[in-house]
């Protein structure tokens, strides 16, 4: 049963692709901005690497930890309150990262980021499929995820800059006026795409059923892993970038736009491909491509580097072709996702989220510190996530080969 779509944006398509974008842009923003930043933050707080990465580590397990209530928030209270409130948070988490003294207050604020910035990502998702059918929604969200894609481009650069001219704290008073100029943005142009009449009720009972009811199905879980735990195979040599670039390639901190620029130009072409095949090929094929894009080159790169010492000049590229790949199928399978429960959208928007911020998390916490000393294992650990990613979805193709065969026009 489909829900009935708001008539509540008006202008292009184009326009709402871009609105919904900055929400996106956050995360990316409060991640690839500061990287830069790592060593004169270690220094300037007396902090280990390992301190360090636990700053990543906290962002990324607040936002999975409050994904879990984002959606099914918007799926009773709205888009619109959800969305203002959650970059509100950011913006006073941002200026508390800019005035830590220690190492444990910036892990603090940190986590308050990553509990906040969820909001924008995962409604977004939401109001998308609100306003459109299949076909159309994949457009809008190839679409975001090409201007999404230009932030974690952007950052690394400004955070670099930031960094060697005014000082790592320079680089959160950043994220604190980004901030600002989301909320009012948002504030004055984000329509609410969820009437009165489509939410459900906020009881706590429900919100149990609802969860049980799509956690307790297969089908939602292999496509949450199939789209969630393959970004990491990218995600792997973002949060090991200080590390792999500076360390294992030789690159001084300016030069780590390099990496950025090329993997999201990979992002931002698999999408736009993405967009250019909506309503022309079958779903199923189009993520087959994106499976078959990722594994050949991700088995092509482990190969390069144990046969050669890595080199910037052969080494970025595989993780450019990987991306394209990811955004190629990961609009399709969100669709897929949002569909399977009509009248919970939010909430499976949640879960996907929740799904692939874990996994990130882990990774940031437990895989990236273990392999990144390794261009090797670096490789290897990426081939691995993907590979999840892959037998999720052949065995969700096996068991339920209807999924994705024709496009839903509902």
């Amino acid at each position: 049963m489909r829900v009935e779509a708001t008539p509540s944006w008006r202008g292009p398509r184009w326009a709402l692709a871009v609105l919904l974008a900055t929400l996106g842009m956050l995360g990316p923003f409060a991640i690839d901005t500061y990287i830069p930043a790592f060593s004169g933050i270690a220094r300037s707080l007396g902090a280990t690497p390992v301190e360090m990465q636990q700053t990543l580590s906290a962002y990324l397990f607040g936002f999975a930890f409050m994904n879990l209530f984002h959606g099914a928030l918007s799926d009773s209270f709205g888009r619109r309150p959800v969305v203002l409130w959650g970059i509100a948070v950011f913006t006073i988490a941002s200026a508390g990262c800019a005035l830590a003294q220690n190492i444990g207050q910036l892990v603090f604020f940190r986590a308050l980021q990553g509990l906040s910035t969820g909001a924008g990502i995962v409604v977004s998702r939401a109001v998308i499929r609100d306003v459109y059918p299949p076909a159309e929604a994949q457009k809008v969200m190839s679409q975001v995820t090409i201007y999404f894609g230009v932030a974690p481009a952007i950052a690394p650069i400004v955070g670099g800059w930031l960094f060697v001219h005014l000082g790592w704290h320079s680089v959160f008073w950043f994220l604190t006026g980004v901030g600002v100029l989301l909320w009012i943005s948002n504030w004055r142009l984000l329509p609410e795409t969820l009437q009165p009449a489509q939410r459900q009720p906020f009881h706590v009972p429900d919100l149990l059923r609802g969860y049980r009811q799509l956690l307790s199905d297969p089908r939602f879980v292999l496509l949450a892993f199939a789209s969630g735990v393959p970004f990491n195979g990218m995600f792997l040599y973002v949060l090991s970038a200080p590390e792999f670039l500076g360390t294992l390639l030789g690159l001084s901190p300016t030069q780590f736009f390099w990496f950025f620029i090329l993997t999201i130009a990979g992002i931002m072409g698999g999408a736009w491909a993405s967009g250019r095949l909506a309503g022309r090929i079958p779903p199923k094929r189009q993520i087959r491509h994106g499976f078959l894009i990722m594994t050949v080159v991700a088995v092509l790169n482990l190969a390069a580097n144990l046969l050669w010492t890595a080199h910037p000049l052969w080494a970025l590229p595989p993780i450019a072709v990987f991306a394209f790949g990811w955004a190629l199928m990961v609009p399709v399978v969100t669709l897929l996702v949002l569909d399977l429960y009509p009248t919970r959208r939010g909430m499976a928007s949640s879960l996907q989220a929740v799904v692939g911020s874990t996994a990130n998390g882990v990774v940031a916490g437990v895989i990236a510190p273990l392999v990144m000393h390794s261009t090797v294992l670096l490789a290897l650990a990426s081939l691995l996530m993907m590979g999840v990613g892959l037998v999720c979805w052949i065995g969700l193709h096996h068991r339920w080969p209807e999924i994705g065969r024709h496009a839903n026009v509902a």
